[in-house]
């Protein structure tokens, strides 16, 4: 089966059967490409952060999830159209390499392998509270380090490893959700026994649905921005399985119901059983989930949910060393990081990409509990705008490739919605987001600092790359990932009985 892809050298399109293999293993099975599309939805955070959120602005903190939600569908729409006309590892970066500049790809590259590496620690520490709790004579710091070197093992084995603990740990945290909805619903109703709520009448009760005004929607917004992070893995995933294209487009059209069901859902449910300026909720005592059970005579299902939210944690650290190192991989293969994380072992595995980025993760595990609170909080806030940047980078990209495509008369199997109106206002709704971010006061360290990092980056990105952009390879079958350049006729340089993928070469534009 061919592709058909864009020549960036004279922006005509040809289509091809001979794209050579990356080295990677496409192990990854399409239940596995579902399950990590949906856990790239639901994140720790939506079970711990939202109690932060609702306490700024009240119920109205749906209109909040549904502002960001709706930036992640347009985002993830743009996204998919790329991806299902060129399958790619690297994602986003390699699509800014090809239609910004080798820059471009070189930065947000780097920026986003940064981002997860700095999750890395996070999540362990945060699944080390919570086995702390539990086994309170074993200390923190061993949990943290045992849960990180766990995930290491299993991405080093194999990615199918990878692909069966995300099935699992996103099929707990589904099934979860689900259950919460169908109970709420029911308290809702008046049908659950036991229960000290019921109704929706929550949602305009306690000083009405907007109680701390239109700002606060937006000060919300900021806090749940950030846990749709994670969404994209789907097309950095599919890449190593046998139907790229059809797991990014079964990926992308789902978005919407599932940001629809597990956050705003979720949410309505609590907001309408709870008082959003309950002592426990807004003081963050207890979790919004965590508290709408016990109103709802459910107490002793907070253990339960404490697994849960140790599922979720389990599995963001999960992504965060397979997507960390498949950007690694992808920045390697395109001569933007050492050679030998381009490296596959005999199983299709990166194992020195894997291994560099689980590096950084320990030293931020060991780190959190070494350095002052203060120095570790700056290292966390070096990403905190990292989000916006990966999406502003998706949405330029967008723009320059879907004219590629137009000119050829090719049609992706994804296609993003009124184009390029609904494009530019999804890039003048990030700048929105960033001045956002700027004006609150809580946010403004965090933008600060990311900006320092992106400006170091792209410095250094320039300086390597100049104004140059790479040439588009030619298409993998359909049973093949699709990341190697064209450097040699295999697409692959025989290293040792290890393989490497191939630098992809620059033109000037």
């Amino acid at each position: 089966m061919s592709r058909t892809v864009t020549n960036q050298d004279n922006g005509a399109l040809t289509d091809s059967t001979d794209t050579p293999s990356t080295g990677l293993d496409a192990g990854l099975k399409p239940r596995h490409i579902t399950m990590i599309s949906i856990a790239g939805v639901i994140g720790a955070g939506l079970f711990v952060g939202s109690a932060k959120a609702i306490a700024t602005a009240g119920p109205a903190v749906l209109i909040s999830y549904a502002l960001a939600g709706s930036l992640v569908v347009l985002v993830m729409r743009m996204l998919g159209e790329m991806a299902t006309a060129q399958p790619d590892t690297g994602s986003f970066s390699t699509y800014a390499d090809r239609s910004l500049g080798r820059w471009a790809g070189f930065s947000i590259g780097w920026l986003y392998w940064w981002f997860w590496v700095i999750v890395i620690p996070v999540e362990a520490t945060a699944g080390a509270l919570i086995l702390g709790d539990w086994f309170p004579a074993v200390p923190q710091w061993a949990f943290a380090l045992l849960i990180t070197a766990l995930l290491v093992g299993t991405n080093l084995f194999s990615v199918g490893n990878y692909g069966e603990f995300e099935f699992w740990f996103a099929l707990v945290k589904v099934v979860a959700i689900v259950a919460f909805i169908a109970l709420g619903v029911a308290a809702i109703l008046g049908l659950l026994p036991g229960s000290q709520t019921s109704g929706v009448g929550h949602l305009w009760q306690d000083g009405g649905f907007m109680p701390n005004g239109l700002g606060s929607v937006f000060a919300a917004m900021l806090i749940t921005m950030f846990t749709f992070m994670g969404t994209e893995i789907v097309t950095i995933a599919a890449a190593e399985s046998p139907h790229p294209e059809a797991g990014i487009r079964k990926a992308v059209n789902s978005v919407i119901w599932r940001i629809s069901l597990f956050y705003l859902g979720s949410i309505f449910v609590v907001v309408s059983l709870v008082a959003w300026n309950a002592k426990d909720l807004a003081s963050g005592a207890s979790g919004s989930y965590q508290f709408t059970l016990e109103q709802m005579g459910l107490g002793r299902l907070t253990t339960v949910l404490e697994f849960v939210i140790l599922t979720a944690v389990a599995s963001c650290l999960n992504s965060a060393l397979y997507t960390a190192s498949r950007m690694a991989f992808s920045l390697s293969s395109r001569g933007d990081a050492p050679a030998s994380w381009s490296r596959t072992t005999a199983r299709g595995v990166p194992a020195a990409a894997i291994i560099a980025s689980s590096v950084v993760g320990f030293l931020g595990v060991i780190g959190n509990y070494l350095l002052p609170e203060a120095i570790f909080g700056y290292l966390l806030a070096t990403s905190g705008a990292i989000a916006l940047f990966v999406y502003l980078v998706i949405a330029l990209s967008q723009l320059r490739m879907r004219r590629q495509l137009d000119r050829a008369g090719h049609t992706p199997q994804v296609r993003m919605w009124l184009y390029p109106w609904l494009t530019w206002l999804t890039i003048g709704f990030i700048g929105f987001v960033l001045v956002l971010m700027l004006v609150q006061e809580g946010h403004r360290l965090e933008l600060a600092l990311s900006l320092a990092l992106a400006a170091v980056t792209v410095v250094f990105g320039l300086s390597r790359h100049g104004r140059t952009r790479a040439d588009v390879p030619a298409a993998a079958p359909a049973n093949a990932p699709a990341n190697a350049g064209p450097g040699t006729e295999a697409g692959v340089a025989d290293r040792g009985g290890e393989t490497a993928a191939a630098p992809v070469r620059s033109t000037e534009r």
